[in-house]
Parts: structure tokens; C-alpha cells; sequence
């Protein structure tokens, strides 16, 4: 179980965590388990509260992750509040207009995205890994792709936002991406099905 309704999440999960036998499903696909109120002080702990409660409620494997955009200037805000900086409900427009205001005076723009995922045994037990794509904050929206902040990030050797860029490209390199690269390391056997890694976990 992928632990999201956000379907522009699933698809990037779905297009890198491509595996023999693996089914992925969403919490569309569980219409009567309650919204996990994600109020961790840590993308870690949201992770965890996520993937536990909801491998509980459902009986399956479950992996959920927490992610948001971490800006130097405003000492690491807007964290865990990533979706929703602006307020409830959430607004991606909302929330660029606000971090764009945020920064106006500011020089340092260095900026990171980072993707925490856990993984939980449907009895409870969950492990996580972590990924991070450095970068920067532009002073204006640019591109149509992606969601969230990614038209207002350029990612480091690079010279457009997540949102100009190719979407195969953005999947190489994002923090979901390299948060899915090290679970596919080492979560590999129990994706894969292996029995002595489940009775092992």
C-alpha cells in the first residue's frame, strides 16, 4: 500500500519503484480507513505515524512517506509544514506566493527537498530511509510540470526548475527518487516477496 491520495506522488512512486510481482495500490483503493493526522515535529515521524497506523488498519505492507522543501534563510521552513505553509486546505499557488515573499529580501536562496519514507509490517514494525536533492529558490515560477514548490526550484548542476524539467529526468534525481532508490536497496527481498526477510524483519 502507497499511503497517499496524491496521485501525482503515485505516479512518480509507480514510474521508479518498478518491480517483478510488486503491486502498488493507494489509499483510494481503502475508501474507509481514517485520514492519518500527520502531526509530527519530524518528516520522520509523520513517515512512521503514517505507515504503522495504516499497515495496521489494512493488513498490508505499507509504505508512506513525509517530504517538504527546507530553506536556509528561513532556518529550515518550511519543513514539515510544506504542503500546507499557506493554510488549509492546501494550495500549491498559495504556497509559492508565500515562500517567494518570505525570501524577498534574501540573498541566500539555498534550498533542499527532502523525502523520508518508512516501511511497515502489517503488524507494526517499520525501518525508514531517507533522500535529499540540494538546490535553490528562484525569485519566479517557471514551467507547468510537478507540483508543489517544483516551480520554484532549480536543483543543483542544473539550470531549470523541477517543474521545466523532463519528468524521467526529475525522477533520477529527486528526493523521492533517492529516497525510493535506498528503499529498493533495503527493502529489495521483502518487495521482492522472500519469506526469510519478512520473518526476519
Amino acid at each position: 500500500l502507497i499511503a497517499t491520495h496524491n496521485q501525482h506522488k503515485a505516479v512518480e512512486i509507480r514510474a521508479i519503484l518498478v518491480m517483478p510481482g510488486l503491486e502498488l495500490v493507494t489509499m483510494d483503493s481503502y475508501p474507509g480507513v481514517p485520514e492519518v493526522v500527520e502531526d509530527g515535529d519530524t518528516f520522520e515521524a509523520n513517515a512512521r505515524k503514517k505507515a504503522v497506523t495504516l499497515a495496521l488498519a489494512t493488513g498490508l505492507w505499507t509504505l508512506a512517506d513525509d517530504s517538504g522543501l527546507m530553506v536556509d534563510a528561513l532556518g529550515g521552513a518550511p519543513g514539515v509544514w510544506s504542503a500546507r505553509y499557506a493554510g488549509e486546505p492546501v494550495d500549491y499557488a498559495a504556497n509559492n506566493r508565500k515562500l517567494l515573499a518570505a525570501l524577498s529580501n534574501a540573498s541566500d536562496r539555498r534550498a533542499r527537498f527532502q523525502c523520508t519514507m518508512a516501511l511497515s509490517h502489517p503488524d507494526g514494525r517499520a525501518q525508514v530511509v531517507d533522500g535529499r536533492c540540494e538546490g535553490r529558490i528562484i525569485h519566479e515560477c517557471h514551467g507547468a510540470g510537478g507540483f508543489g514548490y517544483d516551480p520554484l526550484f532549480v536543483p543543483d548542476g542544473h539550470d531549470v526548475t523541477f517543474a521545466e524539467m523532463e519528468s524521467g529526468l526529475k525522477n533520477r534525481i529527486s528526493h523521492r527518487s533517492r529516497a525510493l532508490a535506498a528503499a529498493a536497496r533495503k527493502w529489495a527481498r521483502i518487495f521482492a516477496g522472500d519469506e526469510a526477510a519478512v520473518q526476519g524483519w
